[in-house]
């Protein structure tokens, strides 16, 4: 189990690292869009889906990100976390993912291992972990935290809203919201005792 200091640190992947299994995306429109009650039932197929195609290589599946909080606004992408013993093992989940149409999209050897697969119908990212990553954790604490905190929902969605306008990718839009996720973060870490 990871400490409390790896779980509060807010780690960044090495900027020299090149992420991009096939090169960098196209810029894209962010739409935001309301809570969708489909959501959780479109995360149950796909995780279902997975659990059939991976077997006990699928340590645990969570839905993750906004779509998994009920009554945020967000994108209109599936998030979720998968964890595996370990993903630098890719021949062992990949292939699998693959005949389900997800595509390897991230690899960032820097940031836990992270492998992030790209699903085009339904629209899903599949973040990859390994066991006890502190990514993983910290994704869960925030998503139980904005189910139950209506005002930090409020200031995420806001967030969101006023990260949409410029050029540039989703890694751009990411990064105009930092701040506010950040805030939340260390909210929610002096809340649970954790710093």
């Amino acid at each position: 189990m990871p400490s409390y200091e790896q779980i509060t640190r807010h780690d960044d992947s090495n900027p020299a690292e090149n992420p991009w299994v096939n090169g960098p995306p196209l810029p894209e429109t962010i739409t935001i869009v309301p809570y969708d009650p489909g959501w959780p039932r479109r995360y149950a197929a796909l995780s279902s889906q997975i659990r059939a195609a991976l077997g006990d290589v699928a340590l645990d599946i969570e839905h993750i990100g906004s779509t998994s909080v009920e009554g945020l606004a967000a994108k209109d992408v599936i998030d979720i976390d998968l964890t595996v013993a370990d993903p630098r093992e890719e021949q062992r989940y990949v292939p699998a993912l693959e005949r389900l149409g997800y595509v390897l999209t991230i690899r960032e050897p820097s940031w836990h291992e992270h492998r992030c697969l790209r699903l085009t119908e339904p629209r899903a990212n599949l973040h990859v972990f390994g066991r006890d990553c502190p990514e993983a954790i910290r994704h869960r604490m925030f998503r139980d935290w904005l189910r139950t905190h209506p005002e930090d929902r409020a200031r995420y969605a806001d967030a969101k809203r006023a990260a949409i306008p410029g050029a540039g990718n989703v890694v751009d839009y990411n990064a105009r919201k930092q701040d506010v996720i950040r805030e939340i973060y260390d909210r929610l870490f002096r809340a649970a005792g954790m710093l």
